[in-house]
């Protein structure tokens, strides 16, 4: 989803986790993607993950990423 509909289905996730574990426990960023950050073997890159979720530069290693262009969908839906 993109736009106004990524921002209402943000929304509506926030308000789910609100209710079912707490306030607390809300998250402040919730990005869309149709993949994560894999590797060719198919293990997820948590510390690109992290970097991105932190708003860092990626200095990691991604030679072995299957899918490069996941990063920019994931940087562009901050």
């Amino acid at each position: 989803p993109e736009g106004e509909e990524a921002a209402a289905l943000a929304k509506t996730l926030r308000d789910w986790v609100g209710k079912q574990i707490g306030p607390i426990a809300k998250p402040k960023d919730i990005r869309f993607g149709d993949n994560l950050p894999k590797t060719r073997s198919g293990k997820i890159m948590r510390r690109l993950l992290r970097s991105l979720a932190k708003g860092e530069a990626i200095t990691q290693d991604t030679s072995t990423l299957e899918n490069p262009a996941i990063l920019e969908q994931l940087n562009r839906s901050a």
